[in-house]
């Protein structure tokens, strides 16, 4: 790191969580659509994967259900939103193309990312194509 620069911590899991139920994401999975609590817990998942250089940050996370976070593992968003279909479950297309445009613009503006910028930009694509 270089002298002079400091870098936060982003913040604690809970808090994130909560400012994505209470302000952005509202109380639903991104991809079954089951309302959170008991049964469904919500989990924040990087809609870019960060072994694709996707980045902790609030712009590229999402909350979904325990269930789907681990069932989606490393698939691409759009790959997951239509196994999701193929299942029977209401994702939120919208919320998700949303989430990407929100990161492509986060990137854009904060720099860096070199992994995850065409990664994002083939999702976007591919999201695209669907509508």
């Amino acid at each position: 790191m270089r002298p002079g620069v400091t870098v936060s911590s982003p913040a604690p899991d809970r808090s994130r969580r909560r400012v994505l139920l209470e302000a952005r994401d509202g109380a639903m999975c991104i991809w079954c659509g089951r309302p959170f609590g008991p049964l469904a817990r919500a989990t924040t998942e990087h809609v870019v994967p960060r072994v694709k250089g996707g980045p902790s940050w609030l712009e590229n996370e999402v909350l979904a259900c325990r269930r789907c976070n681990g069932e989606r593992g490393h698939r691409s968003p759009v790959e997951w939103l239509d196994e999701c279909v193929r299942r029977g479950w209401q994702p939120d297309e919208a919320r998700l193309l949303r989430a990407l445009l929100e990161l492509e613009r986060a990137i854009r503006d904060r720099g860096g990312q070199r992994r995850a910028r065409p990664y994002l930009g083939r999702e976007l694509r591919r999201l695209r194509r669907r509508a």
